[in-house]
C-alpha cells in the first residue's frame, strides 16, 4: 500500500484501534497515533520526547530484554503485557522492531476483553477440577482418619498410666485437626440461605470485626452506593467471602502503613455464567500492598495455593465457591501498589 501524502498515513494510523508509538533508541516518543495517546492519556503534545516507561504507573514488559533483541535486529513480542495508567489496568499484546532509520515501532493491541473471557473460563475449569480432587482426596483421607482416631481412643482406655494417654490425646486432637482442615476445603456444606436484604448491613458487621482484627498501621476505609437496591443472598455466606478477601489484604500490607477500602457500585449489563444481567452488586476489596505474586495469579483461586508464609491457600477457594453457588463471579486486578478483588453478584435479568 502506498500513500500519497504524509496526511492520509496519519489518518489510516489514527483511525486504527491497536495503539502505534515510534520511539527512539532512547526509548523517547516522538510520533504517538490516536489509540496511544487515549491508551497513554496524553495528548500528542505531551508525549513528544517523553520517556515512554515514565508514563506508566506500571509496566511489566522487560526493556532490557526488548532492547537486547532489537540490537540484535530481531523483532521482539511479549503477548500479554500489563500497563496502567492513572491507576487503571491495561493487558495488551505488544510488539516492537527495530526500522532501518533506527527508530523503534511499538504496536500495542488490547487484550482485556479477551483476556478477562480466558480468565473466567479458566476459573471455572479449574474450580470444577480442583473440587472434583478434593472430594476424592477428603474420601480417601476422612476413612483412616476416623480408624485412627477411633482406635487412639480405644488404646486410651487400656493404657495403664495417666501420663500415657497424653500421647493417645495428641494423635486424637491431630486426627481432628486434619479433619477439620478437609471440612474447610470442602467449602460450605449446608444450603445457602438466601432471601432479600441489604448488602450493607453485612458488610458493617465485617468492617466492625476487621478494626479489632487490624493493626494500627492500617486504615480501612467504607464507600457505599446508596441507591444499590436490595437482593436475594445469603448473607452470612457473603460476610464470609468479604471477610476472606480482607483478611488476605491484612496479610499483604503486614507491618508496613497501608489502607484497605471496601467498595460497593452498582454494575450494569453483566454477563455471568453466560446469563445477561441487567443490575448486578459489584464489592470490591481494594489494598495498596504488594501486589498478588505474578506466579500465583492465574491459579489463585486453587485450594492451597497462598502468596504468604504460613498461609493456608484456603480462604480464596472457599470464596469462590461461594460466590459461584450464588451464580456470581470474583475477578482481580493486581500490580506492586495495588490489589483489587471485585465480587458481581446479580440482581436483576
Amino acid at each position: 500500500m502506498t500513500f500519497d501524502n504524509e496526511s492520509d498515513a496519519n489518518l489510516v494510523l489514527d483511525s486504527m484501534i491497536t495503539s502505534i508509538l515510534l520511539l527512539d533508541k532512547k526509548l523517547n516518543i516522538f510520533y504517538a497515533n490516536t489509540a496511544a495517546q487515549q491508551l497513554l492519556a496524553q495528548s500528542s503534545k505531551k508525549l513528544l520526547e517523553s520517556y515512554f516507561p515514565d508514563l506508566l504507573s506500571y509496566f511489566s514488559l522487560d526493556v532490557e530484554l526488548m532492547l537486547s533483541a532489537l540490537e540484535k535486529n530481531q523483532g521482539f513480542t511479549d503477548n500479554e503485557v500489563n500497563l496502567v495508567v492513572n491507576n487503571e489496568l491495561h493487558i495488551l499484546s505488544l510488539t516492537a522492531q527495530l526500522l532501518t532509520n533506527g527508530h523503534v515501532l511499538i504496536e500495542m493491541a488490547p487484550l482485556n476483553n479477551h483476556k478477562r473471557l480466558s480468565q473466567e473460563q479458566l476459573q471455572q475449569a479449574q474450580q470444577s477440577a480442583a473440587r472434583e480432587l478434593v472430594r476424592g482426596l477428603a474420601h480417601e483421607i476422612k476413612n483412616p482418619l476416623g480408624g485412627l482416631r477411633g482406635a487412639a481412643q480405644l488404646l486410651s482406655r487400656e493404657l495403664p498410666k495417666n501420663e500415657l494417654q497424653d500421647y493417645t490425646q495428641i494423635i486424637i486432637e491431630q486426627a481432628d485437626r486434619l479433619r477439620n482442615l478437609v471440612d474447610r476445603l470442602l467449602g460450605p456444606q449446608q444450603r445457602l440461605q438466601q432471601k432479600e436484604q441489604n448488602i450493607h448491613k453485612a458488610i458493617e458487621r465485617i468492617y466492625a470485626l476487621l478494626c479489632l482484627e487490624k493493626p494500627i498501621n492500617v486504615v480501612i476505609l467504607r464507600d457505599y452506593d446508596p441507591s444499590l437496591p436490595e437482593f436475594i443472598h445469603d448473607s452470612e455466606q457473603i460476610e464470609q467471602v468479604i471477610l476472606n478477601i480482607a483478611r488476605n489484604a491484612l496479610q499483604a500490607i503486614g507491618t508496613k502503613s497501608g489502607t484497605i477500602t471496601i467498595r460497593t457500585r452498582t454494575a450494569f449489563q453483566v454477563t455471568l455464567h453466560g446469563q445477561r444481567y441487567r443490575l448486578c452488586t459489584r464489592i470490591d476489596i481494594e489494598d495498596n500492598g504488594p501486589g498478588v505474586p505474578v506466579h500465583i495469579q492465574d491459579t489463585l483461586f486453587y485450594p492451597m495455593v497462598s502468596g504468604y508464609e504460613g498461609g493456608t491457600g484456603i480462604g480464596l477457594s472457599i470464596a469462590h465457591n461461594i460466590v459461584d453457588q450464588h451464580h456470581g463471579k470474583i475477578e482481580f486486578n493486581s500490580w506492586p501498589g495495588h490489589t483489587e478483588f471485585s465480587v458481581y453478584l446479580p440482581i436483576k435479568q
